[in-house]
């Protein structure tokens, strides 16, 4: 067999296969011998159909088979043979039988090669501390979520809960989704539209009333996106909250004694706080610096990774969907409601990132830090009711060891990165913190 090759793009090579004529006629005349053995033919036993019958019967079509079935076969033996890191399957362009030999073209995409530039990268780290005002803030949260909700007479204002009906019309016409019964809403919760919840501070029930609003210009319905609209609000119930006192009983919820006090409870949510700081600040700038070692390199994508990116994606967003909305939401989910547009710029950057995170491992030689995995799994486990229990799961769990081994070689490349950088700290609330954290993960 003889191969040549040559680059047809940064990430494609196209491979031109000749295959002498020998290597097919052997497997075309055995495949003949074994189709006899079991070929059933009018006029002859099972088994005693002789070879030239089955040729004239069914030549052409086991020739075919043969000449598939050699291509399938030497296509890939072409790629080890020229030493091509190919991703994806090949495509069989041209193919024609000549006298002494098959000949054949293939196009394979390629791991991409790149030289990684991040010696001078700009990369902003935050810097967060949970201060006395952070856990006061966080224990009246625990006592909001735990609050009663007692009705008044008064208008209503925020962090007051309103039971309203509405009914939403643009340019006089009812759209889908504008209309409800009994909703009920926490003022100043950001759960609506702009405007929306500033137009009901000050009512009472019984009251009614239609306030103007428009939809932002990035809403996820695009037929409302940017358009004024107008909701016509009939209040039923204002309501106050109640919150429960800090005693025993309270206490009690968090399994704490009364002789341990409010103290303990103070204790345990700032190292809970303190905890989600540490990972907060750690997945920042580990995002701060993916940033910017993608934006410094340039990296072409094969189409066959980058598809196979959204796949993985789309599926993750479906079980998501699934996990949130249950077995009977997931049925009526139609994937062909997640096109590839919607994943593709977020897919071509973790492509990118995942090329040049492997790059970097291979060039620095670097290997996962046992150390590194057991502080981490430690530190996790540190959160939960039993520590040595959650420990001996995840030293003993391969799958899940192998998770947590990857964030951690991730944490490791960041240093890494970051030791040739320009590094700025800019110091951040914890509040600015976690909006921060929340706006990635949703972004």
């Amino acid at each position: 067999m003889q191969v040549t090759s040559e680059a047809v793009s940064g990430v494609a090579r196209r491979l031109n296969v000749s295959v002498p004529t020998s290597r097919i006629n052997e497997q075309f005349e055995a495949r003949l011998k074994r189709t006899a053995k079991t070929v059933k033919i009018n006029g002859f036993r099972q088994g005693k159909v002789p070879v030239n019958v089955v040729r004239r019967e069914y030549g052409a079509g086991i020739y075919q088979e043969v000449v598939n079935d050699i291509i399938r076969d030497t296509v890939f033996e072409a790629i080890q043979q020229e030493k091509i890191n190919a991703v994806g399957m090949p495509n069989i362009d041209k193919v024609e039988n000549k006298d002494d030999a098959l000949v054949y073209q293939a196009t394979v995409e390629v791991y991409p090669e790149v030289e990684v530039k991040f010696g001078g990268l700009e990369v902003s780290r935050k810097t967060s501390e949970v201060t006395d005002k952070d856990v006061d803030a966080m224990l009246e949260n625990l006592q909001k979520q735990r609050a009663e909700w007692t009705e008044t007479k008064g208008m209503a204002k925020k962090d007051m809960q309103v039971t309203f009906d509405f009914e939403g019309t643009v340019d006089g016409e009812k759209f889908e989704g504008g209309a409800a019964e009994d909703f009920k809403l926490v003022l100043g919760s950001g759960r609506m539209i702009p405007g929306f919840e500033d137009g009901i501070v000050g009512m009472k029930k019984g009251e009614e009333k239609v306030i103007d609003v428009t939809f932002p210009e990035d809403y996820q319905a695009e037929n409302l996106a940017g358009k004024a609209a107008q909701f016509k609000i009939n209040v039923k119930l204002v309501e106050k909250q109640k919150l429960p006192e800090i005693d025993a009983e309270f206490l009690k919820i968090f399994g704490i004694s009364e002789e341990e006090g409010v103290e303990k409870l103070k204790a345990d949510v700032r190292k809970n706080m303190e905890r989600e700081v540490k990972n907060g600040l750690r997945n920042q700038v580990k995002g701060a610096t993916f940033d910017a070692l993608v934006a410094a390199n340039e990296v072409e994508v094969p189409e066959s990774m980058l598809a196979q990116e959204i796949d993985r994606q789309r599926q993750q967003m479906i079980q998501q969907f699934t996990q949130q909305f249950g077995a009977q939401g997931a049925k009526a989910f139609d994937s062909s409601m997640l096109p590839d547009d919607l994943f593709k710029e977020q897919a071509e950057k973790a492509v990118k990132l995942g090329v040049l995170v492997s790059k970097i491992l291979a060039d620095a030689k670097l290997e996962v830090d046992a150390t590194r995995v057991d502080a981490y799994i430690e530190d996790m486990a540190s959160s939960y009711e039993d520590p040595t229990e959650v420990i001996e799961y995840f030293k003993t769990d391969k799958q899940q060891r192998a998770q947590i081994e990857g964030v951690v070689l991730e944490d490791q490349v960041v240093d890494h990165i970051l030791a040739a950088a320009k590094v700025t700290e800019e110091v951040v609330s914890y509040q600015d913190l976690l909006k921060e954290q929340q706006a990635r993960q949703q972004g």
